[in-house]
């Protein structure tokens, strides 16, 4: 079986949920008064769950101002409730997942990721706002590594040409869309479950046996596609 090294188009983004479990380290104070105040009650946890939020929104502000050049035309107000929208939504992810954080690193630092995954979230949501989300490639030549040698290139066109042919034959019309928004065009899965009206689990199981069929086509055809069919981490 000769293997020809697909270049990777796009990718699900990781998030938070995907992050395998480790292990459990000493919590430093800090860290530690995080936790027995927002697991308490009353007062204590209300005042708790205050601050963590003024904390993820000051991480979601940062998050969308980083990113605000590649949308000029969307004004101050329209950005603060992307970065509001994506605090509240950290929050009760942060509120959800307490019993994951494992001390690997300070309580603060861990979820501050998670204000900043859904402030990019967010804010390609409102980049994709009123557009088509791209189901379909607009060229297969996406896949194409320019500068190659003879031999190589003609395999490797030897190769996409069977890839393709693969996801138009052996793929069921949902798979196809599925493989195509997310491992081709990188449309963000919450963005395809909304527009599909489906899940993102939904989405993540309808991409792993896609991956998977085509993975058993391209062995019996001798070929493997690399990086393009790998499972995200």
């Amino acid at each position: 079986m000769r293997a020809v090294e697909a270049p990777i188009v796009g990718r699900v983004e990781p998030t938070v949920d995907a992050i395998s479990p480790a292990p459990v380290h000493a919590l430093d104070e800090e860290s530690r008064t995080w936790l027995n105040e927002l697991r308490s009650t009353g007062a204590t946890r209300d005042a708790a769950v205050a601050r963590l939020h003024a904390l993820l929104l000051r991480a979601a502000r940062f998050e969308v101002a980083r990113r605000r050049p590649a949308l000029p035309h969307v004004r101050g107000d329209e950005l603060e409730d992307i970065a509001t929208e994506a605090a509240d939504d950290a929050l009760m992810s942060v509120l959800r997942k307490l019993d994951d954080f494992r001390g690997a690193s300070r309580f603060t630092t861990w979820v501050y990721k998670f204000a900043l995954l859904e402030a990019a979230l967010k804010f390609r949501k409102r980049a994709l706002q009123n557009r088509e989300v791209p189901l379909e490639p607009e060229s297969w030549d996406l896949f194409s590594s320019a500068d190659l040698e003879p031999e190589t290139a003609a395999e490797q066109g030897e190769l996409l040409a069977t890839l393709q042919r693969a996801i138009d034959e052996q793929l069921t019309p949902h798979q196809r869309r599925v493989l195509v928004a997310l491992a081709v065009n990188g449309v963000p899965i919450d963005v395809l479950a909304e527009r599909l009206g489906s899940t993102r689990g939904a989405l993540y199981k309808t991409l792993h046996d896609a991956r998977r069929k085509l993975r058993s086509h391209l062995d019996e055809c001798g070929l493997t596609v690399g990086s393009f069919l790998e499972e995200t981490k």
